[in-house]
């Protein structure tokens, strides 16, 4: 097997090896990042994590111009990096037996109501328990057909789009490359509709807005988002319609015109809304004393940002007609929304809702 990598900064070479051999690669650096050795091979080895790459690197699996580095070691032009990895994943996905709601499903495509917990596909430090490996399953043992091929390079193979692990909602997924790369195209040029639902702390004003902030990474916590106005900044725009509001809390339906990662948590924080659940940015946890359901403080009701992916639409990718799915909310959701209107609340619904309630799992009085 031969790997490498292809930035066009980067010369590469790479041995010859099998399956059960580890892979040495070599890096010559063909301008100056200025840039630590660990986050550099993390870039340049995406299977791997930063925490696995410093244990090669103390482990003397990864020299520097010959010589043994410190992952702190800022790499320079000219520089050569060579590393001895350990042997590559098999591309085949493992199958694992979780249950999955599905929705809909022809030959070309899959579609379901993913769970809160469950990461779409095998990362870092998470080779197993995905949805794509919960999809290979299904297909062995449920319904014929295998998702498509496409992204199988990455552990991603049929993944379209993506919710983040604790957001429930409905998903698409390919299960032939050219309903992959059409659906693909359909998210790319923002043809398809998505709406969630949220609850959210506060009384967003006004009940119906459009928020229009660049996002990006954050400049100091990994796993966080952050409104950024600078070159990392990414167009990003959300709109929300508040559908409820209850004491201290309200619904809303939000519409999606980009994708970004966290973008309704981040925007909705940022203006001082946090999801409710969403201890990231903000939010926090119901517990059954919270919402008066009993004493138990410590028995938690809901421990996850209150996200759903209620309602997905796209145009079926081998045939012209629409499709649209809704997709039930999950029982922790329900719970803290009757608990919150027991306490009285009041309807708004601004122009331009589409989400409809019951349907969903909380119908009203």
């Amino acid at each position: 097997m031969t790997t490498g990598g292809d930035d066009p900064q980067i010369a590469a070479e790479a041995s010859e090896s099998d399956d059960e051999t580890p892979v040495r690669l070599v890096f010559t650096l063909q301008h100056d990042l200025d840039k630590r050795l660990d986050r550099y091979l993390v870039d340049r080895v995406p299977t791997l994590s930063r925490t696995q790459i410093q244990r090669l690197i103390e482990e003397r699996s990864v020299l520097v111009n010959g010589r043994l580095p410190k992952a702190s070691t800022h790499l320079r032009k000219g520089d050569c990096v060579e590393a001895i990895l350990p042997p590559p994943p098999s591309d085949e996905t493992p199958a694992d037996d979780i249950p999955l709601e599905i929705l809909f499903e022809d030959d070309d495509l899959i579609v379901l109501n993913k769970q809160a917990g469950l990461i779409v596909h095998p990362a870092r430090s998470h080779k197993r328990g995905t949805l794509v490996n919960a999809l290979a399953w299904h297909f062995q043992h449920v319904s014929a057909g295998s998702l498509s091929t496409v992204g199988k390079e990455f552990a991603r193979p049929g993944v379209v789009h993506r919710l983040d692990k604790w957001t429930t909602g409905v998903m698409v997924a390919a299960k032939s490359d050219t309903a992959h790369w059409r659906l693909a195209k359909q998210f790319e040029r923002r043809t398809t509709g998505k709406r969630y639902l949220a609850i959210v702390h506060g009384q967003p004003e006004p009940e119906m807005d459009r928020i229009d902030l660049p996002l990006g990474k954050h400049h100091t916590i990994r796993e966080m988002y952050a409104v950024r106005w600078d070159e990392t900044g990414k167009p990003s725009q959300t709109i929300f319609r508040v559908r409820e509001r209850y004491k201290d809390f309200s619904l809303v339906e939000v519409e999606l015109l980009t994708g970004r990662t966290h973008q309704i948590r981040v925007h909705m924080s940022h203006l001082g809304w946090p999801l409710a659940g969403d201890d990231l940015y903000g939010g926090k946890h119901f517990s059954e004393a919270d919402l008066g359901i009993s004493k138990e403080a410590t028995r938690m009701v809901l421990d996850r940002q209150a996200l759903h992916a209620s309602w997905l639409s796209f145009e079926h990718p081998l045939t012209p007609r629409p499709l649209g799915f809704t997709a039930p909310l999950p029982d922790d959701f329900r719970i803290v929304v009757r608990a919150l209107r027991s306490r009285g609340y009041t309807t708004v619904d601004p122009k331009g809702c589409t989400l409809d309630l019951g349907l969903l799992g909380i119908p009203r009085s």
